[in-house]
């Protein structure tokens, strides 16, 4: 993260909503602590309010202004607000600007049109758990975007999570998969919840007990040498509990089920990228 720490020139976030504030206190704890140095743009004036003395974050009035503050700008907004904000952006940013957009199903080719400039746009695809510093993150860089920008890019998400450099070809997928996995997963944590229950345990300690067991199974799936196919074979164990349960969700079709889910998030993120542009 030395890369993020030394930029001199300031970080602009356009849009405080979660993403963006969770972005904020990554980039606040990664070092950019000097006033100015970290802008925010947050329309929703409860939110500017509560985030307006958080040490080291300056509030730019618009999206034109926070271009005249810090040379790299963070699109952190609705895909509905692009439009508007490229047009408040054209004129105000320059060749010397680096755009980082986390605007999911815009293409690199509409952001480029809409400032009508040639400046380095890199976009990225988070997801939730950036928020608690758990994040990952996929970057891809455009095509005027030097080794350098790429880096510095690299360290503002590194600063909440981790992060992997793909094709623009593949952000669709990958927000197929870990943009909107968490839902999945928090979907199957809400399922062992009700099942804990209906089994005759408190809801407290079903939710306790699934998620420390959800918690448990991605920390050991990070840190194991093993994919999930040995791990889960690992306690599986012939004629036991486990297999006896794995039956059920196979014959219910749990396995295509996921699949499916991740084709229909998938062809959505490519239905969201078509704009007039193309």
């Amino acid at each position: 993260m030395a890369g993020v720490a030394s930029t001199a020139d300031g970080v602009a976030v356009i849009g405080g909503g979660n993403l963006g504030e969770a972005l904020l206190t990554g980039l606040l704890r990664a070092g950019f602590r000097t006033p100015g140095q970290v802008a925010l743009v947050e329309l929703d004036q409860a939110r500017a309010r509560r985030l307006r003395d958080t040490p080291g974050l300056t509030l730019a009035r618009d999206a034109g202004q926070a271009a005249d503050r810090a040379r790299t700008l963070v699109l952190a907004i609705k895909p509905y607000q692009v439009d508007a904000v490229l047009a408040d952006l054209a004129g105000r940013v320059t060749e010397d600007h680096l755009i980082v957009s986390v605007v999911g199903g815009v293409p690199i080719e509409r952001i480029e049109k809409g400032l009508g400039v040639a400046a380095a746009v890199v976009r990225c695809m988070p997801n939730t758990a950036i928020g608690v510093g758990a994040g990952v993150t996929a970057i891809s860089p455009g095509a005027g975007v030097d080794p350098h920008e790429v880096e510095l890019v690299r360290g503002l998400f590194e600063s909440v999570g981790d992060v992997v450099q793909v094709p623009q070809t593949q952000l669709d997928a990958v927000t197929a998969l870990s943009g909107s996995g968490p839902a999945y997963l928090l979907l199957v944590a809400e399922a062992l919840t009700d099942a804990g229950v209906l089994l005759g345990l408190p809801r407290p300690l079903s939710e306790w007990l699934v998620d420390r067991t959800v918690a448990g199974a991605g920390t050991l799936l990070r840190e194991s040498s093993d994919d999930a196919v040995r791990l889960r074979a690992a306690v599986s164990s012939p004629g036991g509990t486990t297999v006896a349960a794995l039956r059920q969700l196979e014959e219910r079709g749990v396995r295509a089920a996921m699949i499916a889910a991740a084709e229909a998030a998938r062809d959505r993120s490519v239905e969201l990228s078509r704009w007039e542009g193309q």
